[in-house]
């Protein structure tokens, strides 16, 4: 029987001619993430701002009540709620602030939240409170730090290891994709306001290792070719390598995306900012590995004696000898 190759083996799609074009879109979307992440900010979960969260669901209600569920929860004196919509339009989450001295007794964060969910009841007797989640903001603080060196530090020991294997040239490429799918994945969440939580910093995590894994197998192929096809341009050279890694990146990109497709249609609301994340990524991370990661390596001058060990005075001496010289 006949195998299904999704990739022909002669494929020669010509990458590197559009490379120009590519990377001005590429700069253009990460200029266009970080603007929306410093104007309408991440919608930070509590793990990141401190508080409680309260997730109600109005059993018998097509939408929930927002507007008056707001003036209720004002009433009571706590301050001002911020809810949202939460799921689907008969679920919202209450997110507060802790209250003064919480700190130092947590029954009064307690005493809160049984306030809030009876006086929510009361008022809408299809509610039905989903659970009830509180951080400190001392802690919530420490973990947004802390997610954030853990992104940061992962890019920069990432791009270490890349130019140890390869050259330098090879670790700015591989810093500047994480940087460009990063990005873009924050982007998203700014512009969806979907909740940014520890649960999305794992996410961007996972992202990172396989942006990284895409690239390095492209990187490989670019170094054997190097080796190889001594006198080859290098655009004709990296269209090569990619053309030559292409099967193995649909392949694996596609059977990602049918775990993550089922999951985002039939898996938890909990993990749907998980696998959102996780789903873009798959679409950057490997657009990334062609359009960004390869094309970088020709404006910083990557050649085919990059290779090449140095020959020491030494073995230049011997070599003329050798040769009669």
């Amino acid at each position: 029987m006949r195998l299904l190759k999704l990739v022909p083996d002669d494929t020669n799609i010509h990458f590197l001619k559009w490379r120009v074009p590519f990377f001005v879109v590429s700069i253009f979307l990460i200029l266009a993430s970080w603007g929306a992440v410093l104007t309408m900010g991440l919608n930070l979960g509590v793990d990141f701002i401190g508080g409680q969260m309260i997730r109600v669901t109005f059993t018998q209600s097509a939408e929930a009540p927002v507007a008056q569920l707001r003036g209720e929860v004002e009433k009571l004196g706590y301050g001002e709620p911020t809810i949202q919509r939460f799921g689907q339009p008969n679920q919202v989450s209450i997110r507060m602030k802790l209250p003064h001295g919480s700190e130092s007794d947590a029954g009064k964060s307690e005493a809160m939240a049984k306030t809030i969910t009876a006086a929510i009841q009361k008022a809408h007797p299809d509610a039905r409170v989903d659970g009830v989640d509180s951080v400190s903001g001392k802690v919530s603080g420490e973990l947004f730090r802390t997610g954030m060196l853990a992104l940061g530090l992962a890019m920069i020991a990432i791009s270490i290891y890349i130019w140890l294997r390869f050259e330098w040239q090879f670790g700015v490429g591989a810093l500047f994709s994480l940087f460009h799918d990063v990005s873009l994945t924050l982007g998203m969440f700014a512009i969806t306001q979907m909740e940014f939580d520890l649960n999305i910093v794992a996410a961007i995590l996972t992202l990172i290792g396989y942006s990284l894994n895409d690239t390095i197998v492209v990187y490989d192929r670019v170094r054997e070719n190097l080796k190889k096809f001594r006198r080859m341009p290098l655009p004709e050279l990296l269209d090569l390598s990619v053309n030559e890694t292409l099967a193995r990146t649909v392949m694996t990109s596609l059977t990602m995306l049918i775990t993550l497709t089922a999951l985002l249609l039939l898996g938890p609301k909990v993990i749907f900012g998980f696998t959102a994340a996780i789903t873009l990524g798959i679409f950057v991370g490997t657009y990334s590995s062609i359009y960004m990661a390869a094309p970088i390596l020709v404006w910083l001058k990557v050649t085919s004696n990059s290779f090449v060990p140095t020959e020491t005075a030494l073995e230049k001496q011997e070599r003329l000898a050798r040769e009669g010289r």
